[in-house]
Protein backbone atom coordinates (compact mmCIF):
# COMPACT_ATOMS: atom_id res chain seq x y z
CA UNK A 1 0.00 0.00 0.00
CA UNK A 2 1.74 3.00 -1.42
CA UNK A 3 1.69 6.31 0.39
CA UNK A 4 0.81 8.25 -2.17
CA UNK A 5 -2.42 6.49 -3.08
CA UNK A 6 -3.60 6.66 -0.10
CA UNK A 7 -3.31 10.37 -0.31
CA UNK A 8 -5.01 10.00 -3.90
CA UNK A 9 -8.03 8.14 -2.15
CA UNK A 10 -8.32 10.93 0.80
CA UNK A 11 -8.64 13.94 -1.61
CA UNK A 12 -11.85 14.79 -0.68
CA UNK A 13 -10.77 14.32 3.17
CA UNK A 14 -8.19 16.63 2.51
CA UNK A 15 -9.80 18.85 0.98
CA UNK A 16 -12.19 19.70 3.31
CA UNK A 17 -10.02 19.81 6.01
CA UNK A 18 -8.06 22.27 4.80
CA UNK A 19 -10.99 24.22 3.86
CA UNK A 20 -12.07 24.09 7.39
CA UNK A 21 -8.78 25.26 8.46
CA UNK A 22 -8.36 28.13 6.18
CA UNK A 23 -12.33 29.07 7.83
CA UNK A 24 -10.85 28.89 10.90
CA UNK A 25 -8.33 30.88 10.26
CA UNK A 26 -10.11 33.48 8.80
CA UNK A 27 -12.85 33.36 11.74
CA UNK A 28 -9.97 33.80 14.19
CA UNK A 29 -8.60 37.19 12.30
CA UNK A 30 -12.28 38.15 12.01
CA UNK A 31 -12.83 38.15 15.93
CA UNK A 32 -9.17 39.68 16.04
CA UNK A 33 -7.57 37.22 17.84
CA UNK A 34 -3.47 37.43 18.43
CA UNK A 35 -1.49 36.94 16.07
CA UNK A 36 0.27 34.52 18.00
CA UNK A 37 -2.62 32.48 19.28
CA UNK A 38 -3.56 32.26 15.85
CA UNK A 39 -0.10 30.65 14.78
CA UNK A 40 -0.30 28.24 17.80
CA UNK A 41 -3.69 26.74 16.99
CA UNK A 42 -3.32 26.73 12.96
CA UNK A 43 0.37 24.61 14.17
CA UNK A 44 -1.94 22.39 16.20
CA UNK A 45 -4.64 21.98 13.65
CA UNK A 46 -2.26 20.87 10.79
CA UNK A 47 -0.71 18.51 13.61
CA UNK A 48 -3.70 16.65 14.48
CA UNK A 49 -4.92 16.24 10.90
CA UNK A 50 -1.60 15.07 9.72
CA UNK A 51 -1.52 12.51 12.84
CA UNK A 52 -5.20 11.61 11.99
CA UNK A 53 -3.67 11.08 7.90
CA UNK A 54 -0.58 9.05 9.74
CA UNK A 55 -2.05 6.54 11.92
CA UNK A 56 -5.35 5.59 9.62
CA UNK A 57 -2.44 5.07 6.91
CA UNK A 58 -0.68 2.82 9.20
CA UNK A 59 -3.13 0.91 10.63
CA UNK A 60 -4.33 -0.44 6.92
CA UNK A 61 -0.78 -0.61 5.24
CA UNK A 62 0.06 -3.22 7.73
CA UNK A 63 -3.16 -5.19 7.06
CA UNK A 64 -2.94 -4.97 3.26
CA UNK A 65 0.59 -5.16 2.91
CA UNK A 66 0.21 -8.12 5.03
CA UNK A 67 -2.65 -9.42 2.81
CA UNK A 68 -0.84 -8.92 -0.39
CA UNK A 69 1.85 -10.73 0.51
CA UNK A 70 0.29 -14.11 2.09
CA UNK A 71 -1.62 -14.10 -1.41
CA UNK A 72 1.51 -14.09 -3.18
CA UNK A 73 3.24 -16.95 -0.87
CA UNK A 74 0.29 -19.31 -0.61
CA UNK A 75 -0.19 -21.78 -3.16
CA UNK A 76 -4.01 -21.80 -2.96
CA UNK A 77 -4.93 -17.85 -2.57
CA UNK A 78 -8.40 -18.48 -1.48
CA UNK A 79 -6.98 -19.67 1.85
CA UNK A 80 -5.66 -16.31 2.39
CA UNK A 81 -8.35 -15.41 5.24
CA UNK A 82 -6.65 -18.10 7.83
CA UNK A 83 -3.44 -16.32 7.57
CA UNK A 84 -5.16 -12.79 9.06
CA UNK A 85 -6.25 -11.72 12.38
CA UNK A 86 -10.08 -9.89 11.70
CA UNK A 87 -8.96 -5.95 11.72
CA UNK A 88 -9.94 -3.33 13.85
CA UNK A 89 -10.59 -0.33 11.27
CA UNK A 90 -14.81 -0.65 9.92
CA UNK A 91 -13.35 -0.78 6.24
CA UNK A 92 -11.35 -3.71 6.89
CA UNK A 93 -14.13 -5.58 8.59
CA UNK A 94 -16.01 -4.95 5.64
CA UNK A 95 -13.47 -6.71 3.34
CA UNK A 96 -12.92 -9.49 5.49
CA UNK A 97 -16.37 -10.28 5.72
CA UNK A 98 -17.04 -9.99 2.08
CA UNK A 99 -14.40 -12.13 1.52
CA UNK A 100 -14.94 -14.83 4.26
CA UNK A 101 -18.76 -14.87 2.23
CA UNK A 102 -16.90 -15.14 -0.65
CA UNK A 103 -14.73 -17.54 0.07
CA UNK A 104 -17.65 -19.51 2.11
CA UNK A 105 -19.43 -19.85 -0.96
CA UNK A 106 -16.67 -20.92 -3.45
CA UNK A 107 -16.00 -24.06 -1.12
CA UNK A 108 -19.51 -24.72 -0.81
CA UNK A 109 -19.86 -24.77 -4.98
CA UNK A 110 -16.15 -27.26 -4.99
CA UNK A 111 -17.74 -29.68 -2.61
CA UNK A 112 -21.30 -29.63 -5.02
CA UNK A 113 -18.53 -30.29 -7.94
CA UNK A 114 -16.90 -32.76 -6.30
CA UNK A 115 -19.65 -34.91 -5.14
CA UNK A 116 -21.27 -34.83 -8.81
CA UNK A 117 -17.85 -35.13 -10.17
CA UNK A 118 -17.83 -38.51 -7.75
CA UNK A 119 -21.10 -39.78 -8.70
CA UNK A 120 -20.10 -39.25 -12.79
CA UNK A 121 -16.86 -41.10 -11.85
CA UNK A 122 -18.43 -44.31 -10.00
CA UNK A 123 -21.30 -44.03 -12.71
CA UNK A 124 -18.74 -44.84 -16.00
CA UNK A 125 -17.17 -47.04 -13.25
CA UNK A 126 -20.23 -49.05 -12.94
CA UNK A 127 -20.72 -48.96 -16.68
CA UNK A 128 -17.54 -49.57 -18.25
CA UNK A 129 -17.58 -53.01 -15.65
CA UNK A 130 -21.18 -53.81 -16.86
CA UNK A 131 -19.72 -53.82 -20.29
CA UNK A 132 -16.76 -55.96 -19.85
CA UNK A 133 -18.61 -58.64 -18.31
CA UNK A 134 -20.54 -59.39 -21.57
CA UNK A 135 -17.71 -58.94 -23.58
CA UNK A 136 -15.79 -60.80 -21.74
CA UNK A 137 -18.28 -63.36 -22.17
CA UNK A 138 -18.12 -62.82 -26.35
CA UNK A 139 -14.94 -63.15 -26.13
CA UNK A 140 -15.13 -66.68 -24.39
CA UNK A 141 -17.95 -68.20 -27.10
CA UNK A 142 -16.27 -67.23 -29.83
CA UNK A 143 -12.53 -68.68 -28.69
CA UNK A 144 -14.69 -71.82 -28.13
CA UNK A 145 -15.83 -71.80 -31.78
CA UNK A 146 -12.68 -71.06 -33.80
CA UNK A 147 -14.13 -71.49 -36.83
CA UNK A 148 -16.08 -68.50 -35.88
CA UNK A 149 -13.18 -66.39 -34.54
CA UNK A 150 -11.32 -64.53 -37.70
CA UNK A 151 -8.57 -62.34 -37.25
CA UNK A 152 -10.39 -59.38 -37.83
CA UNK A 153 -13.13 -60.34 -35.57
CA UNK A 154 -10.65 -61.04 -33.17
CA UNK A 155 -8.67 -57.59 -33.61
CA UNK A 156 -12.09 -55.82 -33.12
CA UNK A 157 -12.72 -57.20 -30.03
CA UNK A 158 -9.26 -56.56 -28.78
CA UNK A 159 -9.70 -53.09 -30.12
CA UNK A 160 -12.59 -52.40 -27.77
CA UNK A 161 -11.01 -54.51 -24.13
CA UNK A 162 -8.44 -52.28 -24.61
CA UNK A 163 -10.62 -49.10 -25.15
CA UNK A 164 -12.31 -49.74 -22.66
CA UNK A 165 -9.74 -50.32 -20.42
CA UNK A 166 -8.24 -46.96 -21.11
CA UNK A 167 -11.85 -45.24 -20.14
CA UNK A 168 -11.61 -47.03 -17.12
CA UNK A 169 -7.62 -46.29 -15.93
CA UNK A 170 -8.48 -42.60 -17.57
CA UNK A 171 -11.45 -42.30 -15.02
CA UNK A 172 -9.69 -44.03 -12.16
CA UNK A 173 -5.99 -42.51 -12.77
CA UNK A 174 -7.29 -38.42 -11.48
CA UNK A 175 -8.03 -40.56 -7.49
CA UNK A 176 -5.74 -43.29 -8.25
CA UNK A 177 -4.14 -43.19 -4.56
CA UNK A 178 -8.06 -44.85 -3.69
CA UNK A 179 -7.51 -47.77 -5.73
CA UNK A 180 -3.50 -48.82 -5.53
CA UNK A 181 -1.71 -50.89 -3.20
CA UNK A 182 1.86 -50.44 -3.00
CA UNK A 183 3.61 -53.87 -2.28
CA UNK A 184 6.61 -55.97 -3.38
CA UNK A 185 5.80 -57.33 -6.50
CA UNK A 186 7.83 -59.91 -8.83
CA UNK A 187 8.40 -58.47 -12.52
CA UNK A 188 8.46 -61.64 -14.46
CA UNK A 189 5.28 -62.53 -13.39
CA UNK A 190 4.14 -59.10 -14.51
CA UNK A 191 5.85 -58.96 -17.96
CA UNK A 192 4.75 -62.62 -18.46
CA UNK A 193 0.55 -61.27 -18.02
CA UNK A 194 1.46 -58.88 -20.36
CA UNK A 195 2.78 -61.29 -23.05
CA UNK A 196 0.10 -63.52 -22.58
CA UNK A 197 -2.45 -60.82 -22.90
CA UNK A 198 -0.39 -59.51 -25.97
CA UNK A 199 0.55 -62.59 -27.69
CA UNK A 200 -1.89 -62.90 -30.52
CA UNK A 201 -1.52 -59.41 -31.90
CA UNK A 202 2.64 -60.15 -31.49
CA UNK A 203 2.36 -63.09 -33.67
CA UNK A 204 0.21 -61.73 -36.00
CA UNK A 205 2.67 -59.06 -36.60
CA UNK A 206 5.43 -61.38 -36.20
CA UNK A 207 6.83 -59.52 -33.66
CA UNK A 208 9.71 -61.78 -31.59
CA UNK A 209 8.83 -61.28 -27.84
CA UNK A 210 12.62 -60.74 -26.11
CA UNK A 211 12.74 -61.10 -22.38
CA UNK A 212 16.01 -60.93 -20.81
CA UNK A 213 16.31 -61.83 -17.16
CA UNK A 214 14.25 -59.54 -15.47
CA UNK A 215 13.80 -62.03 -12.16
CA UNK A 216 13.63 -58.98 -10.30
CA UNK A 217 10.91 -57.43 -7.11
CA UNK A 218 10.15 -53.74 -7.12
CA UNK A 219 7.83 -51.56 -5.07
CA UNK A 220 4.44 -50.70 -7.10
CA UNK A 221 0.79 -51.99 -7.73
CA UNK A 222 0.70 -54.61 -10.06
CA UNK A 223 -2.47 -54.07 -11.42
CA UNK A 224 -1.33 -50.62 -12.65
CA UNK A 225 2.49 -51.11 -13.81
CA UNK A 226 0.37 -54.14 -15.74
CA UNK A 227 -1.95 -51.42 -17.67
CA UNK A 228 1.20 -48.83 -18.22
CA UNK A 229 2.62 -52.00 -19.90
CA UNK A 230 0.06 -52.94 -22.09
CA UNK A 231 0.20 -49.18 -23.58
CA UNK A 232 3.79 -49.82 -24.29
CA UNK A 233 3.54 -52.41 -26.13
CA UNK A 234 0.32 -51.87 -27.82
CA UNK A 235 2.18 -48.71 -29.29
CA UNK A 236 5.30 -51.20 -30.33
CA UNK A 237 2.80 -53.24 -32.55
CA UNK A 238 1.09 -50.41 -33.63
CA UNK A 239 4.29 -48.14 -35.14
CA UNK A 240 6.02 -51.43 -36.00
CA UNK A 241 8.24 -51.20 -39.23
CA UNK A 242 7.96 -54.17 -42.35
CA UNK A 243 10.58 -55.59 -41.53
CA UNK A 244 11.47 -59.42 -41.23
CA UNK A 245 13.35 -59.56 -37.90
CA UNK A 246 10.94 -56.86 -35.39
CA UNK A 247 11.00 -57.53 -32.03
CA UNK A 248 10.13 -56.09 -28.23
CA UNK A 249 12.43 -56.52 -26.08
CA UNK A 250 12.68 -56.10 -22.51
CA UNK A 251 15.40 -55.74 -19.55
CA UNK A 252 16.12 -54.27 -16.70
CA UNK A 253 18.86 -52.15 -15.72
CA UNK A 254 20.33 -52.40 -11.67
CA UNK A 255 21.87 -50.44 -9.03
CA UNK A 256 21.84 -49.82 -5.73
CA UNK A 257 19.16 -47.04 -5.29
CA UNK A 258 16.37 -47.92 -8.19
CA UNK A 259 15.59 -50.60 -10.81
CA UNK A 260 15.05 -49.63 -14.45
CA UNK A 261 12.44 -51.64 -16.38
CA UNK A 262 13.19 -51.18 -20.51
CA UNK A 263 10.90 -51.77 -23.12
CA UNK A 264 12.22 -51.25 -26.04
CA UNK A 265 11.26 -52.17 -29.98
CA UNK A 266 12.58 -51.35 -33.66
CA UNK A 267 9.54 -50.21 -34.98
CA UNK A 268 9.28 -46.45 -37.09
CA UNK A 269 10.37 -44.68 -33.94
CA UNK A 270 9.56 -41.16 -33.01
CA UNK A 271 10.62 -37.82 -35.23
CA UNK A 272 12.67 -35.56 -32.90
CA UNK A 273 10.12 -32.59 -33.10
CA UNK A 274 7.72 -35.49 -31.48
CA UNK A 275 9.08 -36.96 -28.43
CA UNK A 276 8.80 -33.98 -25.92
CA UNK A 277 5.36 -34.43 -26.63
CA UNK A 278 4.27 -37.51 -26.78
CA UNK A 279 3.07 -37.84 -23.04
CA UNK A 280 0.71 -34.99 -23.88
CA UNK A 281 -3.23 -35.74 -23.44
CA UNK A 282 -4.41 -36.58 -26.94
CA UNK A 283 -0.85 -36.22 -28.86
CA UNK A 284 -0.93 -38.24 -31.58
CA UNK A 285 2.33 -36.90 -33.46
CA UNK A 286 3.00 -37.68 -37.26
CA UNK A 287 2.77 -41.23 -36.57
CA UNK A 288 -0.53 -41.42 -35.19
CA UNK A 289 -2.01 -38.72 -38.22
CA UNK A 290 -0.51 -41.63 -40.87
CA UNK A 291 -4.10 -44.31 -40.58
CA UNK A 292 -3.13 -45.63 -37.39
CA UNK A 293 -5.95 -45.79 -35.40
CA UNK A 294 -4.20 -43.73 -32.21
CA UNK A 295 -5.91 -41.97 -29.33
CA UNK A 296 -3.31 -40.18 -28.17
CA UNK A 297 -4.03 -41.25 -24.59
CA UNK A 298 -2.10 -44.37 -23.49
CA UNK A 299 1.14 -42.69 -23.19
CA UNK A 300 -1.03 -39.76 -21.24
CA UNK A 301 -2.11 -41.87 -18.86
CA UNK A 302 0.40 -44.42 -18.41
CA UNK A 303 2.86 -40.91 -17.17
CA UNK A 304 0.46 -40.08 -15.05
CA UNK A 305 -0.14 -43.05 -13.45
CA UNK A 306 3.61 -43.32 -12.70
CA UNK A 307 3.47 -39.66 -11.32
CA UNK A 308 0.87 -40.65 -8.46
CA UNK A 309 2.92 -44.37 -7.90
CA UNK A 310 6.55 -42.73 -7.63
CA UNK A 311 7.96 -44.01 -10.07
CA UNK A 312 9.72 -42.26 -13.24
CA UNK A 313 8.96 -42.98 -16.91
CA UNK A 314 11.17 -41.48 -19.85
CA UNK A 315 11.07 -42.12 -23.33
CA UNK A 316 13.85 -41.95 -25.96
CA UNK A 317 14.00 -42.88 -29.74
CA UNK A 318 15.36 -42.57 -33.09
CA UNK A 319 13.68 -42.90 -36.33
CA UNK A 320 13.76 -46.24 -38.28
CA UNK A 321 16.10 -47.48 -35.68
CA UNK A 322 14.29 -47.89 -32.38
CA UNK A 323 12.17 -46.75 -29.53
CA UNK A 324 13.17 -47.05 -25.61
CA UNK A 325 10.66 -46.49 -22.74
CA UNK A 326 12.03 -46.48 -19.29
CA UNK A 327 10.16 -47.01 -16.11
CA UNK A 328 12.30 -46.31 -12.79
CA UNK A 329 11.34 -47.63 -9.61
CA UNK A 330 12.88 -46.51 -6.64
CA UNK A 331 14.65 -49.99 -4.16
CA UNK A 332 12.51 -48.46 -1.19
CA UNK A 333 9.98 -50.10 0.14
CA UNK A 334 8.80 -46.86 1.28
CA UNK A 335 7.34 -44.36 -0.60
CA UNK A 336 9.59 -42.75 -3.03
CA UNK A 337 8.92 -40.48 -5.30
CA UNK A 338 11.12 -40.21 -8.40
CA UNK A 339 11.36 -36.92 -10.53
Amino acid sequence: MKFKNYLKDKLYFIIISLISYILIFLLLLSFKVDKSLIVVVSILLLVTYSLLLLIDYFRKQKYYTDLLKNIDNLDKAYLVLETLNKPEFYEGELLYNALYAINKSMLENIRLQEEQILDYKEYVEMWIHEVKRPLASLVLTLNNKQKLLDRKTKNILKQLEDRIDQVLYYVRSENAEKDYLIKEVDLSKIIKNVGIKNMDDLLDNKISFKVDDINYKVYTDSKWLEFILNQIINNSIKYKRNISNSYIKIYVEYNAKTTTLIIEDNGVGIPSTDIKQVFDRTFTGSNGRKGTNSTGMGLYIAKNLCKKLGHKIEIESLENKYTRVYITFANNKYYDVLK
